[in-house]
């Protein structure tokens, strides 16, 4: 099933640069790539030669340096030269997305997980999501995220959602089920890097996300580089304060980043009001039609949540954040009240926070599985993916 490693793994270190510069930035022109590496044309020319012969690379059209001299044309990878498999674990469910070298979605099939989430079961399922959303294609890499913590990209020491509390060699055993090369990550931590290279953050090397949803994550990117930690998967700035007088959550904290914002606590908080709801999404849907208490729930979740915004650009100083997560729709039905919230607790005279709302479900956790698969490959080779 997998296609090996052919090309990328043997680039000398500076060819890889310039190759990683074209996956995530092209197509771009020799002056352009020049410029970006800190290099000299020639030394461009030279670096590439081995891209192209080895059709890692190639021209993709006619173009014209600056509107001035003799024409030239840009290159860009071809990314349809390798397929990864990413794969969103849920703790019953799993998502898989086929992408290409640029983490474009090919195709996407989801199920339940087999069995009692045991780590066995949870192997078995996955290396079924691959095989059926590969359909047969040569993989060069599967990447798989969870909701929990991942040592070396490999590891799983924590997993809440499927009940594992001990260490899982994931990474090692869905290599052994699918015969391609697999990494394992935080969700979070893989989203983050899927906006970084290919999403709403391409190109920038400041930024935050928030996901919201049934849990409250966050990641950031900072001199173009994710800050990975330990500690990523404990879910830290779920219980930050925004609400003094809000619910409390389950570990009693009131009116924590979780109290206010996870998916199921909004449901709760419109249920106590009005009676029964079936689902987030209801109560969304209430409070555009006007109903008084789901209208006053979700205005103070969206205060809450623009005062998360403010309080992660005060002390990282990013420029944008970027909002994102199954439970995103919030931000779009409460506008004002995340901008009253974020005005509330920013310094008038800073700059603006752009905020980017980038809406995806399921299919976007995959892919951010995906990419850290790319990001492996193209970084070290086979090796564990860099912290980039």
């Amino acid at each position: 099933m997998s296609n090996g490693s052919t090309g990328w793994p043997s680039l000398t270190p500076a060819t890889r640069a310039a190759a990683v510069e074209l996956l995530r930035h092209g197509p771009l022109p020799r002056s352009a790539l020049a410029r970006r590496l800190g290099l000299s044309a020639g030394s461009v020319t030279r670096l590439v030669a081995p891209l192209l012969a080895g059709g890692l690379v190639a021209p993709v059209g006619p173009g014209r340096d600056g509107g001035v001299g003799r024409p030239t044309t840009p290159l860009d990878v071809v990314a349809t030269g390798h397929r990864f498999v990413g794969v969103k674990l849920t703790g019953s469910h799993g998502y898989a997305v086929l992408t290409d070298l640029r983490s474009t979605v090919l195709s996407r099939v989801d199920g339940p997980l087999p069995g009692d989430r045991s780590p066995s079961d949870v192997v078995a399922g996955v290396a079924d999501l691959v095989a059926a959303c590969a359909g047969g294609a040569a993989l060069t890499g599967v990447g798989v995220s969870l909701g929990g913590r991942a040592a070396d990209h490999r590891v799983v020491t924590a997993a809440p959602y499927l009940g594992w509390s001990g260490d899982v060699d994931l990474g090692a055993l869905v290599t052994a089920a699918t015969g391609v090369p697999a990494v394992v990550d935080n969700d979070v931590l893989a989203l983050t890097r899927a906006t970084h290279w290919f999403g709403a953050a391409r190109g920038g090397d400041r930024f935050a996300l928030v996901t919201v949803g049934v849990g409250i994550g966050y990641g950031l990117v900072v001199h173009d580089r994710l800050v990975d930690s330990d500690d990523a998967g404990v879910g830290l700035v779920a219980h930050l304060r925004l609400d003094p007088l809000g619910p409390l959550c389950a570990r009693g904290h009131r009116g924590c980043a979780e109290a206010m914002l996870a998916s199921g606590k909004i449901r709760d908080a419109v249920a106590v009001g009005r009676g029964r709801v079936s689902s987030y999404d209801e109560c969304l849907d209430l409070a555009v039609a006007g109903d008084p208490v789901a209208a006053r729930v979700v205005g103070d979740a969206g205060r809450a949540l623009g005062r998360l915004v403010a309080m992660i650009a005060n002390l990282t100083m990013v420029p944008v954040v970027v909002l994102s997560g199954d439970g995103v729709r919030l931000a779009s039905v409460a506008p004002e009240a995340v901008a009253e919230g974020l005005a509330a607790e920013r310094d008038p005279a800073a700059d603006p926070v752009a905020v980017e709302i980038h809406p995806g479900g399921f299919d976007e956790w995959a892919r951010g599985a995906a990419v850290t698969a790319i990001q492996s490959f193209t970084l070290s080779g086979d090796g564990p993916v860099a912290r980039h």
